[in-house]
């Protein structure tokens, strides 16, 4: 599993490369339900049994320790793959981290989908935002944030000013960005074991969905998705079992 997810977070940094490479998408014969056809690798995208997004719907109460965040550097690189807009951390940079149930996670980059790909009693969100991390054994956590539209975000201006309009280019951040004002002041969640929600769908992937959203402007949410296209979820899939916590 080590090597697989160290695997994987390497392809998540060299997303551009992967995502010439690969040919999967959102629509059409690329569409999420053709994604283990499209490369044997992916297979778990189809047979996987904790695989994500997820519907939260029925929790289960089991006092999950506080996130606790320690974001002090900014991302350097914003790239749009044409699957999403990241933003991304050079490999030295290790300043930004969070701490989940006392083990470090450094943050290595952060996507946006739109809508929604985790849902809340089946309500999709206008926009959503995953921070990926990786520990030093190669596991990897993913926070997720929701964005309801309202007041412009001041924060994600700042990305939306380089947003890059084609795919496969990229902008360099020319100011800071302030990571902790990405999320919410209220870091109360919900827990769940899922995979990666782009191929190959690997799991193991400690999720964590802040339960409060933060706005995005109608114009933001416009500029992002007139930028992308089209939809970049992938539905929600079966929970088999699994619990989700908070």
């Amino acid at each position: 599993m080590v090597n697989k997810l160290n695997g994987i977070m390497l392809a998540l940094a060299l997303l551009p490369a992967v995502a010439s490479a690969s040919h999967w998408g959102y629509e059409g014969i690329e569409s999420p339900e053709h994604w283990a056809e499209l490369n044997k690798d992916w297979e778990q995208c189809q047979k996987g049994q904790n695989q994500s997004p997820v519907d939260i719907r029925q929790t289960f109460q089991a006092h999950v320790r506080p996130l606790k965040t320690f974001y002090t550097s900014s991302p350097d690189l914003l790239l749009n793959n044409g699957h999403t807009i990241q933003a991304t951390w050079s490999d030295e940079d290790k300043a930004s981290y969070i701490k989940l149930d006392d083990e470090k996670f450094t943050l290595r980059q952060f996507h946006f989908h739109a809508p929604s790909e985790n849902t809340v009693n089946g309500k999709h969100y206008p926009l959503e935002m995953h921070l990926v991390h990786q520990d030093d054994d190669g596991e990897v956590a993913v926070v997720a944030v929701m964005f309801e539209t309202g007041a412009v975000n001041a924060e994600l201006e700042k990305l939306w000013q380089v947003m890059p309009d084609h795919a496969d280019k990229s902008s360099q951040l020319p100011i800071k960005i302030d990571v902790n004002k990405l999320l919410p002041s209220d870091k109360t969640h919900w827990r769940f074991t899922g995979s990666l929600t782009t191929p190959p769908c690997t799991e193991g992937v400690r999720w964590v969905v802040l339960k409060h959203p933060l706005t995005v402007s109608a114009q933001q949410l416009e500029k992002f998705t007139s930028v992308m296209h089209h939809a970049n979820n992938r539905p929600v899939q079966k929970l088999h079992g699994r619990m989700i916590l908070e």
